[in-house]
């Protein structure tokens, strides 16, 4: 028996699947595209949440910065303070102590060194508390952020065009998946420095309340300045932290 011999073309029928098929795939990457350029649940579009992660990412630069002062400050006074455990004479320790403390209080004193950052209101979510913050810490200019050189400007713009290059690869989807993941954070950071700016906060009021005193009485405050902050949760939840 002579086996048929299958013909090489298509029938209708398979014709016609194949035609379903694409129509479908062509449907499929239109949906994909649309929900790419869309907005999102949210209602941003996708340039709007770009450039909330523009903001979210330069806002984290200028906290980090912050919040690395106030922390080396309290670090470095507790080093200094169990260094002057071996002076003996207490008219120098006095000294000393007072000395360790006006350099943290300082900080207080210049206002581009420690970004005042607003308390977080009862019903206020924390979205709208960061972006809050990231709108007071965006018109706060740090002394000098104003004079850059050429080269500075140029390699920052380089950077950027990289950074949107990147994000305009992702859908709007992902965009805000981190923008969520980079609020989460950088609420977390916020939180950490507040307390730091607290302490200092309260330490420059302190020093100050204590100039009223004799020599004697107020060398045990000062010191008792320095162990309330030493053994304070905020302090201590931050001064193991490893510098990268």
């Amino acid at each position: 028996m002579v086996r048929d011999k299958k013909s090489p073309h298509k029938t209708d029928s398979q014709k016609s699947s194949t035609n379903l098929v694409g129509k479908f795939t062509q449907s499929v990457r239109r949906i994909v595209q649309d929900v790419k350029d869309e907005g999102t649940s949210s209602g941003q579009t996708k340039e709007e949440v770009i450039e909330t992660n523009e903001r979210l990412r330069m806002v984290r630069v200028r906290l980090d910065e912050n919040y690395d002062t106030a922390k080396k400050a309290l670090v470095t006074l507790m080093t200094r303070y169990s260094e002057s455990k071996a002076e003996r004479n207490v008219f120098t320790r006095y000294a000393l102590l007072k000395a360790m403390i006006k350099d943290v209080i300082r900080l207080e004193t210049q206002y581009w060194s420690l970004v005042e950052i607003p308390k977080q209101e009862k019903a206020e979510t924390v979205p709208a508390f960061v972006l809050r913050a990231c709108a007071i810490m965006e018109k706060t200019q740090k002394s000098g952020e104003g004079v850059k050189t050429s080269a500075k400007l140029a390699e920052e713009a380089a950077e950027k065009r990289e950074r949107i290059e990147r994000l305009n690869d992702m859908t709007t989807s992902q965009i805000e998946t981190e923008n969520t993941q980079m609020t989460n954070d950088l609420y977390r950071l916020l939180k950490k420095y507040t307390g730091l700016r607290n302490l200092i906060r309260e330490l420059k009021s302190e020093y100050v309340s204590s100039k009223m005193y004799p020599m004697f009485p107020r060398y045990t405050m000062l010191k008792d300045m320095i162990k309330d902050i030493m053994h304070d949760p905020d302090y201590m939840e931050v001064c193991h932290e490893v510098d990268p």
